[in-house]
C-alpha cells in the first residue's frame, strides 16, 4: 500500500494540511528479470518442441513453424489375422497403445510360465502383447523357430528356454530377420519419400547392443517422423524415440503376415 505522511502547515503550525502520498521506486530490475525468465522458459519450450520432432537445432525448427504439417500415406498389410475387420498394421498399434494405456509397471523378471502378471513388464511385453492383440502367437512363433533353427539364435546358446526366449530382443531381432521384410533404418525429418517407409505398425529395434524394441505408432510429429509405442522406463510410452535413443536405430522391420501365418500352423 502507499505510505502517507502527515505533514503540517509550516506557517500556521497544528494546522494539518493534506497527506502526500508516496510511492515505491519503480522496479526496473524485478520486471527486467521477469521478462527475461519468461523469455527463457519460451525458449526452453522451443527448444523442447525442437528435440520432440527430431529437428537439428533450434533455429531450422522455428525456420518450420509455418510449414504445414507433413502428411504420409499410410500402406496397410492388407491382412486381417485375428478377422475383426481392422488391418493387422492397426491391431498392433491399438495393441501396443493399450499397454500404454494400461501402464503396467517395467520390471524385468523370470517367470515359470514364460508369461509375466498384466501388470508388469517390459519392452518386449510390450510387443508379444500388441502380436497377441492382432491374433499373432508370437511366443510360439519364436520357440517354433528355435527349435527348427537354433544354430541361428546366438543369444540361446543352443539350451532354448521357452519361458524367456521370445521375450529377450536378441532373439526377436534374430525371428524377424528370417521373417519379416527388413527397412530402412533412416530417419530424415521432411522427406516425405524416407518416412512413407515408416509405417503402423512396424517393429524397431534401438541400441547397437540390441537394448530395446518397440513398434512404430500411427502419430507422427509435424515433420513425419512417427512416434514409438514401446516400455523403456517405468511405464510404456509413446514418444520419439527413434530420435532420441542411445545408440540409435539398430532395424526396423515390418511383418509379412503370410509368412507368420505359415508358421503358426505348424
Amino acid at each position: 500500500m502507499p505510505r502517507r505522511i502527515n505533514r503540517t502547515d509550516p506557517v500556521n503550525p497544528g494546522i494539518p494540511v493534506e497527506p502526500i502520498k508516496t510511492r515505491k521506486p519503480f522496479n526496473r530490475i524485478g520486471r527486467i528479470s521477469l521478462v527475461l525468465v519468461i523469455l527463457l522458459a519460451a525458449t526452453a519450450v522451443l527448444y523442447w518442441e525442437a528435440w520432440q520432432q527430431g529437428e537439428p537445432g533450434l533455429v531450422q525448427w522455428i525456420s518450420t513453424l509455418l510449414r504445414p504439417s507433413l502428411e504420409i500415406e499410410a500402406v496397410p498389410l492388407s491382412h486381417d489375422q485375428d478377422g475383426n475387420g481392422k488391418d493387422d498394421s492397426i491391431d498392433l498399434v491399438e495393441g501396443a497403445r493399450t499397454q500404454v494405456e494400461q501402464r503396467p509397471f517395467y520390471k524385468s523378471a523370470y517367470y515359470a510360465d514364460g508369461y509375466p502378471p498384466e501388470n508388469e513388464g517390459v519392452c518386449t511385453d510390450l510387443v508379444w502383447r500388441a502380436f497377441k492383440h492382432a491374433g499373432f502367437d508370437l511366443k510360439a512363433m519364436v520357440d517354433t523357430d528355435i527349435a527348427s533353427a537354433v544354430n541361428e539364435y546366438p543369444r540361446v546358446g543352443n539350451m532354448p528356454d521357452p519361458n524367456i526366449d521370445f521375450r529377450r530382443v536378441p532373439n526377436l531381432y534374430v525371428f524377424f530377420k528370417r521373417h519379416a521384410i527388413t527397412l530402412t533404418g533412416e530417419v530424415i525429418p521432411w522427406d516425405a519419400e524416407n518416412l512413407k517407409e515408416w509405417q503402423p505398425g512396424d517393429i524397431v529395434i534401438l541400441g547397437q547392443r540390441y537394448d530395446h524394441i518397440g513398434i512404430v505408432s500411427d502419430k507422427r510429429f509435424r515433420n513425419g517422423i512417427p512416434k514409438v509405442l514401446h516400455h523403456g522406463s517405468t511405464h510404456p510410452g509413446e514418444d520419439n524415440a527413434l530420435v532420441y535413443w542411445p545408440g540409435g536405430i539398430l532395424a526396423h522391420f515390418r511383418i509379412d503376415p503370410d509368412k507368420l501365418s505359415e508358421l503358426m500352423e505348424k
